[in-house]
């Protein structure tokens, strides 16, 4: 069985013993380009891409190729219809992340609920050598405690959220899909947005949930809300977010992902430099425990797939 690895830069503190006991061809490539996928995959009968774009066009012209596996959840990299078309399996790995999402969730939102950041930054520069007192108390502390936090995405994710915010003592709003009735235990969109201290986007990015969060949504926060967003960057209209703290429509934002990654310099939120805003290179998924829960997913499938045991298949 030859393997290839396309993007083996995400997934550089994995442990791929799991993969290397399936074969003895094993090949890994730090990143790869479009134009390069033909020549390194000639020979593959298994593909894995974490983010690499395998088109019509480029499956069609792998004689090999009887398994794509993609290094994550998400599908849009691969063209499935090519890949039915061709009979070439397809499988992603769902669930591996949820522990190290909702952990980063909840470091974004206490960096900026505590102002960790600002004190950090405040001691670096030496600040506190010049303090009168003790203590430095230059920005607000707030707590999670008796918070409202409102759900959007009600998955895996969203109730992992959940029960840890219920942890630490927090409302729990459920909110439906836009435009539909609440069912039992939810709240509308609009109510769930409108009444949450802290907004937490988990959904996935379709049509439907394209700028989910625009000037309209904003306008429905309190001035007091955070908005969180370790979904997709597309869920947010990112200009309309850097004017509503611009404005001080909300008080403050922590995204981990972009509508265009990795990051352009002309991003507006990019480009915005108030401390009201933390961005991280989206990095909530990848935990040390993570990463290696993947590699050992993606060996699962890999495995089910040549004792003709359909597992997490997507084609």
């Amino acid at each position: 069985m030859n393997i290839v690895i396309l993007d083996h830069g995400t997934l550089t503190c994995a442990d791929l013993t799991p993969l290397k006991q399936l074969t003895r061809h094993l090949t890994c490539f730090e990143h790869t380009q479009t134009q390069q996928i033909l020549e390194r995959c000639k020979d593959a009968q298994v593909i894995i891409t974490n983010k690499v774009v395998l088109d019509q066009d480029t499956i069609n012209q792998l004689p090999h190729l009887t398994l794509i596996c993609i290094a994550a959840t998400g599908t849009n990299n691969v063209d499935l219809n090519a890949a039915k078309a061709k009979g070439v399996a397809v499988c992603n790995v769902a669930g591996y992340s949820t522990a190290s999402v909702v952990q980063h969730t909840f470091s974004l939102l206490f960096n900026l609920l505590g102002n960790t950041h600002r004190y950090l930054s405040d001691c670096q520069q030496g600040l506190w050598q010049q303090s009168t007192h003790f203590c430095r108390l230059d920005y607000s502390i707030d707590e999670v405690a008796d918070k409202t936090i409102a759900i959007i995405g009600y998955g895996e994710l969203g109730q992992a959220m959940a029960k840890v915010a219920e942890a630490f003592a927090m409302n729990v709003l459920i909110a439906e899909r836009r435009d539909q009735p609440p069912r039992a235990g939810r709240v509308s969109f609009e109510e769930a947005i409108s009444q949450a201290d802290i907004v937490s986007l988990h959904c996935p990015l379709t049509e439907h949930t394209y700028h989910l969060i625009d000037e309209p949504e904003f306008a429905l926060m309190k001035p007091s809300a955070v908005l969180l967003n370790t979904a997709r960057g597309g869920i947010v209209n990112e200009q309309a977010l850097c004017e509503a703290l611009e404005k001080k429509i909300i008080a403050a934002a922590a995204v981990d992902v972009l509508s265009q990654e990795p990051a352009q310099a002309d991003n507006p939120l990019m480009t915005y430099k108030q401390p009201n805003l933390l961005l991280t290179p989206h990095i909530a998924w990848a935990s040390t425990q993570s990463v290696n829960r993947l590699i050992g997913q993606i060996a699962l499938n890999i495995t089910a797939f040549y004792q003709h045991q359909p597992r997490n298949r997507v084609v």
